[in-house]
Formats: structure tokens, sequence, C-alpha cells
């Protein structure tokens, strides 16, 4: 099974703006009055897909199902893909994201040329306030099928336990906070803290406020045997954590935004060139108004072609 995907799916900032809702977990949300957001986030998603283009990584763009939704341009957090050919649609913390969800996403996905075996949709533990953000909450080891989950508001043990009993992962749970310590503000998702990539794991482990959570991540991270990349917590508020590795014709590359980039130290910027180009990407609006960067506007598509 491979680890990095070689072609993405992306969803259209049609509705794009300020979510009150988001905001009460999301602290990397800013409050920004300007009323061109909407046309800066779309001209910061077309140089998305420029740079994904000049890559030669395949991309399939949606338009969202609700095109008001302020947070559709993030769709990793609502599905996931799975090289058997698994649709996973997820439970969302706030009413504004659900609006996002395609419950027919198979068919949309098949109408696209794809082919999706079954399709598993976990909604239901929103009944209960059991959220699980898809691969915001999971980031994911797909070779040896683990997921590390950082517990929050969005990312709950039982939806967790629930998506490794129908994926028949494992599951590597902690805690991390905003500075790092027991009383601070859990962090939203986990791709803010970490990215695991085919050879190599970024993370950051000052955020997780406990040693032992520290120290199993850090081990189970060792056992698969990935080249360990430190960041810091200023690093991680500055969206390091929040790439992704990706195949292309050209070989390996890892996709970031601009303000991530910049905030790499010249050792961690080789370490990562190891394991493939660093394609930096300006998206500051979209993190400062969304609270999410380069990441969390791809989702990784596994799924065969018919």
């Amino acid at each position: 099974m491979p680890h990095a995907a070689s072609a993405v799916i992306l969803v259209r900032p049609t509705g794009f703006g300020p979510d009150p809702e988001t905001a009460v977990s999301n602290a990397f949300q800013q409050l920004v009055n300007d009323p061109d957001i909407r046309r800066l986030a779309e001209e910061e998603f077309d140089g998305l897909l420029d740079a994904l283009d000049r890559c030669g990584i395949g991309t399939t763009v949606l338009d969202p199902v609700d095109p008001t939704a302020p947070n559709a341009v993030f769709p990793n957090n609502w599905f996931s893909t799975h090289a058997d050919g698994t649709v996973v649609l997820y439970p969302m913390c706030t009413p504004s994201r659900r609006r996002e969800r395609d419950r027919s996403l198979d068919e949309t996905l098949e109408r696209e040329g794809f082919h999706v075996k079954r399709l598993i949709d976990l909604s239901a533990l929103e009944r209960a306030d059991r959220f699980l953000e898809g691969t915001g909450s999971l980031v994911l080891d797909r070779v040896r099928n683990v997921a590390y989950a950082a517990l929050s508001p969005r990312t709950s043990e039982r939806g967790l336990n629930v998506w490794c009993g129908v994926m028949d992962g494992h599951q590597v749970p902690f805690l991390a906070t905003m500075d790092g310590t027991l009383t601070g503000p859990p962090v939203y998702h986990t791709n803010v803290v970490m990215s695991i990539g085919e050879g190599f794991a970024l993370v950051c482990l000052e955020s997780m406020p406990y040693p032992v959570d520290r120290e199993d991540v850090q081990a189970e991270l060792e056992r698969a045997g990935k080249v360990l990349v430190p960041i810091t917590l200023h690093q991680m508020h500055r969206y390091v954590g929040n790439l992704l590795q990706l195949r292309s014709p050209k070989g390996p590359a890892i996709l970031l935004s601009t303000t991530a980039f910049g905030a790499l130290d010249p050792g961690q910027r080789r370490l990562l060139e190891a394991h493939g180009q660093l394609v930096p990407v300006p998206v500051p609006t979209i993190e400062a108004v969304g609270g999410g960067s380069v990441r969390c506007m791809l989702a990784e598509n596994f799924l065969e072609r018919r």
C-alpha cells in the first residue's frame, strides 16, 4: 500500500469567510475584516492548483455541495479515501461544517472516473457528540495502518475507536495543547501538530504536556523507521506541521505554505529535501481566516480510475 498519494481532491472556496462556530475550538483562526477575503482565497486556491499541476500531481476539483459553507476549502476533514477503494465520511463538530458533507460522494467520485468499492459513513456519531474530523483528526501511517490522534473537542476517543474498528487500524492517541501545558487549549487538529511522509515524520513534541505521550509517539515513529524532524511550538503556530508529501512522475514533492517554509531552519529544510522537493505555496488569507493551511486543503485520492 502506498503511503503518499499521487492525486488529490480539492473543493473550491466559493463561500469562504469567517466562521464563529469553528473559531471556538480553533485558536489558529483570526478575526480579519477585509471585503476582499473571498477573492483573495480564490486566488490562493488557484495558486495551489497551479503548483500541483507544475509538480505533475493529479487533481480533481469539486464544487461544494453548499456554496455558502465558509470552510469548504478544507475537504480532508469530512472525507478520506483509501487504496482498497473505501471512502469514509466523518462526524463533524460544528453544524457549519456538516453542511459541507456530500452523502453521495461515492456517486460524485464515480462520475469523476474513480472506482469506489464501499462507503463508510461515521456521521451518526454526531448525535452523541462524538467527533472525528477526517485526516485533520487522524494523521495516518498508511503502510502500517497506524492512526495518530491529538484528542480535542474535534477528535474524540470514541470516534477514534470506531474508526480503528471499521478500518482495522492501530491508534496512538495523545494530548497536544497550543502552549504545551496541561492548562493550555487543545490543538484543534492533529495535522497541525505532525505530518508523516514515506521516510520521515515531522512532529511538535513540545506541544505534548504528558511525557508518556511524547515517548509513545516518538517510539511508534521510530518503530516505523521514520527520520524524525522535530519542530518547535513557534513553528507549529506557523503551520510547519501542516505539510503533505505527495508522489508525482517528477519525484516526491512536499507541499507546504510559504508561511511554513519561512519558519523552517536550514537543518530542517535539508532533512525534508532528502525526502522530496519542497513546494511552498502562499495561502495567507486562508491561513488567517480559516485557521488551516496547505495540507488542510488537500484530500489525498488513493482511488483507482475506472
